[in-house]
C-alpha cells in the first residue's frame, strides 16, 4: 500500500492532536489534584456532599393535659398517600414498584378515599415520577392505611407524618385551641393554648448525618453523627374535664333557646384558676368547623348590666357612702336632660338601699355614685380600674381585649353604676368577682397549672395563686355577700335571683340584663334583644367556685335561665361532694368511681352493682372504651355511671326517672339530638325503649317534679328604659 505525502501529514497531525488532548487532560488532573478550589468550587466539599447525607429527626409536639392528667391534645401518626408512576422504579418485573394497572388502582382507591374515580385516574396518568392525592390523601389514619395496604396495589406507598388529635372533639375548644400542619411539615399552634404555648410545645428537631452508598442508603460500617431531637414540653391546664363536661351540657341547654352566643365559666374561688369554660358557638377541634376565631372568654366585650352593681355598691360601702337601712324613693332619676328609670319603669316606692340591691334598682345605684351624695366619677373609675376593668388580666390566652371604662359625663357616670355605657370581658368579671372570696383581694386568673419538660421530667413553669391588689375591706365584702345571699335565697319573690335558688348548695349571686348597640350604633330594641348574665359564688360559707354566665339574645324567661344555671351548680356540688341535701350528706351513700376503661363490660357492670351504683352501657361491645364520670370521681349511689363500649349499636334505654343532666349526658355520649320539655326528672320520652339510635335521631323528653316559677317579671331589664327618654 502506498501512502501519499498528504496522508502522512494527516496522520501526523492526528497523532499530535491526540498527544495534546492527553496532555491537557493530565495537566487538568494534576491541577485538580494539587488544588482544593477549582473554578470557585470546593472539590473536597463537593465530594463530601455526594457521599454524605443529613436527615432531620423531628421532635414530637408536647401533649396538653387537664388537671386530672387526662389527655386533651396529643400527636398521632398520620400518613400521606403516594403513587409511584415511573417504570424506572421497578427493577424486577416480577415485583413491580410502580402503578401497573391504573384503572384498577383508581377504582379501588376512590372507594376508600371517597373521591371520584376520574379524579384519581387523572392523577395516575400524569407524566411524573410520582404523585400525591391532594387533601383526600393526606392525614390518613392507621386504619385507612391498613385498608389500602390490604389491596396489595403495586406502586402505592405512604409517607409517615404526625397530626394533632383531640380525643374529646368539641371540648373547651377555644381554650385548648388547635395546631395545624404547615407546608414545611411542622405543626404550629394557631389558637388558644396551642398558640400561646407554641414555643414550649413544638420542641427542637434533631438530625442525623451519615455516609451513603451509591443508592443513597446509609453505609452500615460507617459511623453516623446524631443530634437527638428534644421533644416539646407538656402543658397541664387547670381545667377539670368533669366540670367542663357539665358546662358543655349547660351550654347545650342554653342553645335550645336559640341565643346568638353564650359564655359560661367556672373558676376556683381560692386561687383564680379556671376550672372550666364553655362557649357557643364552638367547634370540633378535629374537624376545625370554625365560624369565629375569637375566644369569647377573653375577646368578647359588651355592656355587663346589673352584675356591675356588685362593685358600685361595694365602692359606696368602702367610701362610707352607704347606709343599707336608709330609705330612698325608687322609680326615676333626672340626670341633665335624660331620665333614668328602674327596670320596672315605676320602681317600688320608698325602699331601703339593701332592698334596692336585691331588686336590682338602677336608681339606688345612681344615688350611690352620682351627685353630692355619691362617690363620684374619679373614685368609681379608680375602683373599677383596681378590679381590673379596662386592663388586660394577663391570663395565658391570646387575643385578650381590655374593654372600656372611660365614662366622663353625668349620664355616663350614672349608667356606669349599673353596667351600661362601659364594656367588659367575661374573664375580667371572673377576676373582679375574686374579691368576694378572698377578703377583698383581686386574684389574677390563670389557666396553666404547670409546664413539664418530658426529656428531663422537670417542671419549667408552675401556675399559682397571684394576688393583684386588695381593693375592699372585710366589712364591705361581708356586707355584699349578705346582699347577694338575699338576692338568691330570700323568701321575697320579688328579688331578681329567686330563680337561681337551690337546696343543694348555698349559691349567692347577682343577675344582669343589658342592651347592646347594633351596626348603626344605636341600642337594639326587642323582647329578647339583650345580654343576660349571672355572677355567683358557691358554697356561700366556704366558697369553692366562682361562676359567671352571659348570654346574648336568650329566647326564654329569666326563670328558664335560672333553672339551667342551678342544675349546673347542683351537678358540680354533687361531683365535689358538697351537696347539702340530706340524702347526699350521708357518707355511706358516697362512692368513688373506679377506672373501667379497657375492662370487660359485664365485669364492670357487676362491680358497680356491688357498690350499689347503677350503670348504663352504651353500645353492644364487650370492652369499655370510655366512662362517665371519670375515675376517682366521688358521687352519690343515686347517680348513674355510663360505660361506653367498643360496639357501634346503640339502643334506647328506659330513661324514666332520670335527671335532666343524666338524660343530656346520655344523648351527648351516644351522639343524638335531644329536646327538653319542662324541668326536673324525665317523665317520658318519645322514642320507645329498644329503638336503635343513630346520628339522625332526636329524642324529646318530658320532664316533671320541679315547681314552676310562679312570678313573671321583666326582671333586671336594666337596659330597656334607663336610657335617654
Amino acid at each position: 500500500m502506498k501512502y501519499t505525502n498528504n496522508t502522512i501529514r494527516i496522520n501526523f497531525l492526528f497523532i499530535i492532536c491526540i498527544v495534546l488532548l492527553f496532555g491537557i487532560f493530565f495537566a487538568k488532573l494534576a491541577y485538580i489534584s494539587l488544588n482544593d478550589v477549582v473554578e470557585g468550587t470546593d472539590i473536597a466539599e463537593l465530594a463530601r456532599n455526594r457521599s454524605i447525607a443529613t436527615k432531620t429527626l423531628p421532635a414530637t409536639r408536647g401533649n396538653i393535659y387537664d388537671l386530672n392528667n387526662d389527655v386533651l391534645a396529643e400527636n398521632v401518626n398520620s400518613y400521606t398517600l403516594v403513587a409511584i408512576l415511573s417504570e424506572s422504579r421497578t427493577t424486577d418485573e416480577r415485583y413491580p414498584k410502580h402503578v401497573v394497572d391504573k384503572e384498577l388502582t383508581a377504582t379501588e382507591l376512590s372507594k376508600i378515599l371517597k373521591v371520584e374515580k376520574d379524579y384519581v385516574l387523572n392523577l395516575l396518568k400524569k407524566e411524573a415520577y410520582q404523585t400525591e392525592f391532594g387533601p383526600a390523601g393526606k392525614g390518613l389514619t392507621e386504619n385507612i392505611k391498613r385498608e389500602i395496604e390490604q389491596l396489595s396495589l403495586p406502586g402505592i406507598e405512604f409517607i409517615k407524618t404526625s397530626k394533632r388529635n383531640y380525643p374529646n372533639g368539641d371540648f373547651a375548644s377555644y381554650v385548648i385551641g388547635y395546631a395545624k400542619l404547615q407546608n414545611d411539615g411542622d405543626l404550629m399552634g394557631e389558637l388558644g393554648i396551642e398558640a400561646y404555648c407554641d414555643r414550649y410545645l413544638k420542641g427542637k428537631d434533631g438530625s442525623i448525618t451519615y455516609q451513603k452508598d451509591a443508592y443513597g442508603y446509609q453505609m452500615a460500617d460507617k459511623e453516623a453523627y446524631v443530634t437527638p431531637a428534644k421533644d416539646g414540653y407538656d402543658v397541664y391546664l387547670t381545667l377539670d374535664s368533669h366540670v367542663q363536661l357539665l358546662l358543655n351540657t349547660a351550654v347545650q341547654e342554653f342553645n335550645t333557646y336559640t341565643p346568638d352566643w353564650v359564655t359560661l365559666t367556672v373558676a376556683d374561688a381560692k386561687t383564680g384558676s379556671i376550672i372550666g369554660s364553655s362557649t357557643y358557638p364552638s367547634f370540633d377541634l378535629n374537624k376545625l368547623n370554625i365560624k369565629y376565631y375569637t375566644n369569647p372568654l377573653t375577646s368578647y366585650t359588651y355592656e355587663p348590666g346589673s352584675t356591675m352593681k356588685i362593685f358600685s355598691f361595694m365602692t359606696a360601702m368602702e367610701e362610707g357612702k352607704y347606709d343599707g337601712s336608709a330609705l330612698y324613693q325608687s322609680g326615676t332619676r333626672k340626670i341633665d336632660e335624660y331620665t333614668i328609670r328602674d327596670w320596672n319603669k315605676t320602681g317600688w316606692g320608698k325602699i331601703t338601699y339593701d332592698v334596692g340591691f336585691t331588686y336590682s334598682s338602677n336608681t339606688a345605684a345612681v344615688d350611690l355614685t352620682y351627685g353630692e351624695k355619691g362617690v363620684g366619677r374619679k373614685v368609681l373609675r379608680n375602683y373599677y380600674n383596681d378590679l381590673g376593668f379596662g386592663n388586660l388580666t394577663g391570663i395565658e390566652l391570646s387575643g385578650e381585649l381590655k374593654g372600656n371604662i372611660d365614662f366622663q359625663y353625668a349620664t355616663e357616670i350614672a349608667s356606669a353604676s349599673y353596667g351600661q355605657g362601659i364594656t367588659v370581658t367575661p374573664i375580667q368579671m371572673i377576676q373582679a368577682l375574686s374579691v368576694l372570696t378572698n377578703d377583698g383581694v383581686v386574684l389574677k386568673p390563670y389557666i396553666i397549672d404547670k409546664i413539664v419538660d418530658p426529656n428531663t421530667g422537670k417542671t419549667v413553669y408552675s401556675g399559682k395563686r397571684t394576688e393583684v391588689k386588695k381593693v375592699y375591706s372585710t366589712a364591705t365584702v361581708n356586707k355584699i355577700i349578705e346582699l347577694m345571699d338575699q338576692t338568691v335565697n330570700s323568701s321575697d319573690r320579688a328579688v331578681t335571683g329567686h330563680g337561681y335558688h337551690t337546696d343543694a348548695v348555698r349559691l349567692i349571686g347577682k343577675t344582669g340584663t343589658a342592651d347592646y348597640t347594633g351596626e348603626d350604633g344605636k341600642y337594639q330594641v326587642g323582647t329578647y334583644t339583650n345580654i343576660r348574665s349571672f355572677a355567683g359564688v358557691f358554697p356561700k360559707d366556704d366558697p369553692e367556685y366562682i361562676i359567671y354566665v352571659a348570654v346574648k339574645d336568650f329566647h326564654g324567661s329569666s326563670g328558664q335561665m335560672g333553672n339551667i344555671v342551678k342544675k349546673l351548680v347542683e351537678s358540680v356540688a354533687k361531683y365535689r361532694n358538697f351537696d347539702e341535701r340530706p340524702s347526699d350528706l350521708d357518707p355511706s351513700k358516697i362512692v368513688t368511681i373506679d377506672n373501667y376503661v379497657n375492662k370487660n363490660v359485664l365485669s364492670s357492670v357487676a362491680k358497680l352493682n356491688s357498690i350499689g351504683v347503677s350503670s348504663i352501657v352504651i353500645g353492644d361491645g364487650t370492652t369499655v372504651i370510655a366512662q362517665y364520670p371519670k375515675r376517682d370521681t366521688k358521687t352519690s349511689q343515686k347517680s348513674k355511671v355510663f360505660l361506653v363500649s367498643n360496639g357501634s349499636k346503640n339502643v334506647m334505654p328506659d330513661v324514666t326517672g332520670w335527671s335532666s343532666a343524666e338524660f343530656v349526658d346520655f344523648c351527648n355520649l351516644v351522639g343524638v339530638k335531644y329536646v327538653l320539655e319542662g324541668y326536673g326528672y324525665v317523665e317520658r320520652a318519645d322514642i320507645p325503649v329498644g329503638t336503635i339510635l343513630n346520628s339522625d335521631t332526636t329524642i324529646t323528653a318530658t320532664l316533671k317534679n320541679i315547681e314552676p316559677i310562679s312570678f313573671v317579671t321583666q326582671e333586671d331589664q336594666d337596659g330597656k328604659d334607663d336610657k335617654k327618654d
